[in-house]
């Protein structure tokens, strides 16, 4: 299993070591890995505890298990979750939908997937990075 994160770097952390820390205990009880779907529920239930106070996070849990195959969530820090093909977080997400939009097909090959997966990412990075970048050599934007 994989979790993805964007948003504030402490959330980020603290969300992603605590899920890690979920899920082995959910190992050690039960004697089996955790599911992505349960895995992302615990996520989301957590985090919705939080909401409306300052929690700044977009999360992508991915991962494949026996009994549910390939699987993709989307949480946030207001404790939506959501179950998809594709999902974009962080700054540069606008962009990697731009590229995802225009490219994805169910049916891509697991080599074109990856290629299109990467262009996605330097779509954003490079735009982002565009908008991030201070004009003038040794000023910064903020």
């Amino acid at each position: 299993m994989v979790g993805t994160m964007a948003g504030g770097a402490a959330d980020c952390q603290f969300w992603l070591g605590y899920l890690g820390m979920e899920c082995r205990l959910h190992e050690l009880r039960h004697k089996r890995r955790i599911t992505v779907a349960a895995a992302s529920k615990i996520l989301a239930n957590i985090v919705y505890g939080y909401k409306g106070m300052g929690l700044s996070m977009g999360t992508m849990v991915a991962g494949v298990t026996a009994q549910e195959g390939p699987a993709l969530y989307y949480v946030d820090s207001d404790g939506t979750r959501l179950q998809g093909d594709l999902f974009c977080v962080g700054s540069g997400q606008t962009f990697a939908y731009g590229v995802l939009d225009r490219e994805y097909r169910y049916d891509l090959s697991d080599e074109d997937a990856l290629a299109l997966g990467s262009r996605s990412i330097l779509a954003a990075t490079h735009r982002v990075r565009a908008l991030t970048t201070s004009p003038s050599p040794g000023r910064r934007p903020y």
